[in-house]
């Protein structure tokens, strides 16, 4: 496959893409977890008073967690990107250079109601490579 990068916020979906990804990957591979941690919405204000460096390292830690479930990982082969922005344009911009990109169906964010969740959707549409997304699984 080349470079894949996966899109891993902590949920549980993030974590089947994130197996998936390993489980087809070739030994020479390169898979990027990536967690992209934004602002919420409703801070209103332009975030006032939050403290950006704990929202920083809360997606670390959500992805240093999701990648330490798969103790067979080669550290060679995987590698970890946090970054600030929209999820879905981050990874669209992520694409560029990739190979293939892998998102679960759903995230932490959003209604559970939804088939697609915003970032999948949105990769789907505006991704710059092929995309695979991961259902959720079934409850």
């Amino acid at each position: 496959m080349g470079r894949v990068i996966v899109g891993v916020d902590g949920s549980d979906n993030s974590r089947a893409a994130l197996r998936w990804a390993l489980d087809h990957a070739a030994p020479d591979d390169e898979v990027v977890a990536v967690n992209v941690w934004d602002i919420p919405a409703t801070t209103g204000l332009e975030g006032v008073g939050l403290n950006f460096e704990e929202f920083e390292a809360a997606a670390q830690s959500a992805l240093d967690d999701a990648v330490a479930r798969f103790d067979e990982v080669d550290a060679a082969r995987v590698t970890e990107e946090i970054h600030q922005g929209h999820p879905g344009r981050v990874l669209m911009e992520l694409s560029e250079g990739a190979d293939l990109l892998v998102v679960g169906s759903r995230g932490h964010g959003g209604f559970l109601s939804l088939v697609l969740g915003s970032v999948s959707t949105y990769a789907v549409h505006h991704a710059r490579c092929p995309v695979v997304v991961i259902p959720a699984a079934s409850d």
